[in-house]
């Protein structure tokens, strides 16, 4: 019952902590052992935001887009031989942007982070990419320099948040094309359970529709209108008179928690976590989409999690850092940002 009312209290508070400046460490980092990096291209703008975990952190994955663009997802699998993680990269560019994960494997590995073999210490790092090539000139991609850059920059501070790193080209409300688009971005939220569970996430925002505010169902950011004010895409569906503009999305999330799980239990975590992105995106997890959900569990709070609270409450904050990201996102050209729009 405790843990049912804390999740509900959450979701009412959602959107008055998306809009709020920070005041303490509310975000990823808030879990002991997570840094966090990013490196922006501006001359785009796209970028690569990395999360690294030197310590290493059993991880799980739940990839739900019907156009995904990843590596080393598989290894995430419960059954797989690999039991920890040591960085994650995300990054813009699509398929191309995945390169830079290749520099962070090379920033760890000069670190000595990874794992122990044969006198080397080799870094597992998934990666996954959105699709962020209208943004721009699409020949400027994340590299393997941009990736290296992330992680020499990550820090356990409060992550920064907006139009930075992976979500500098990121773009929401694309279902009636980019004319229609306003700007997406990075966003970061998390809480601390009264026994020191903490849980966290960070959404790179890149969606096709609307995001809503799941206390209100109010449309936060999304398709906007010629002036002002949004089209609401979940009417366009139903009155069958619009289909989807073609191009390219991803929402990408990571969820953490200090707390102690096996490799069945983080790829739960990350599947309960994707429901955050139901409650606070619509639509989601297209075929255009690669929506995917890397998980983190450190280990630092042992004993036995209680798993229904702990996902309740990762789908809460997964939705905060969702509307985090559209509120704390900045403009470009023919790009307005929730903060420019009436």
């Amino acid at each position: 019952m405790r843990a049912h009312l804390a999740a509900l209290a959450i979701v009412v508070a959602t959107a008055a902590i998306a809009a709020q400046p920070r005041v303490a460490n509310n975000t990823l980092t808030a879990v002991p052992g997570i840094a966090v990096g990013h490196y922006t291209l501006p001359e785009r703008p796209t970028g690569c935001t990395v999360i690294v975990v030197e310590q290493g952190a059993v991880a799980g994955v739940d990839v739900r887009g019907g156009a995904p663009a990843t590596s080393e997802t598989d290894l995430l699998i419960p059954e797989k031989m690999v039991q920890s993680i040591y960085g994650i990269a995300l990054s813009g560019g699509s398929t191309f942007g995945l390169e830079a994960r290749g520099g962070v494997v090379k920033y760890l590995e000069e670190k000595n982070v990874g794992v122990t073999y044969g006198g080397m210490h080799i870094p597992i790092v998934p990666a996954a990419s959105i699709f962020d090539l209208p943004v721009g000139d699409p020949r400027i991609r994340p590299s393997a320099d941009c990736g290296y850059r992330a992680a020499k920059a990550a820090t356990s501070n409060a992550v920064e948040e907006g139009s930075v790193g992976a979500g500098a080209g990121a773009t929401v409300g694309k279902y009636l094309g980019m004319s229609h688009a306003m700007k997406g971005g990075v966003g970061s939220a998390a809480i601390t359970t009264p026994d020191g569970t903490i849980i966290a996430a960070l959404v790179v925002l890149n969606a096709l529709g609307d995001v809503v505010d799941p206390a209100t169902g109010k449309i936060v950011a999304g398709v906007r209108k010629a002036q002002s004010g949004f089209e609401d895409v979940r009417t366009l569906i139903r009155s069958g008179l619009a289909r989807p503009a073609p191009g390219g999305n991803t929402t990408l999330g990571v969820i953490a928690t200090n707390a102690t799980l096996n490799k069945a239990q983080a790829s739960q975590l990350a599947q309960w976590a994707g429901d955050g992105f139901v409650r606070s995106i619509w639509p989601i997890h297209t075929q255009a989409d690669g929506d995917t959900v890397f998980s983190l569990a450190t280990g630092t709070k042992p004993g036995n999690p209680d798993l229904i609270a702990l996902g309740a409450l990762a789908a809460d904050v997964m939705s905060m850092a969702v509307l985090r990201a559209a509120t704390q996102a900045t403009s470009l050209p023919s790009l307005p940002a929730v903060r420019d729009w009436r």
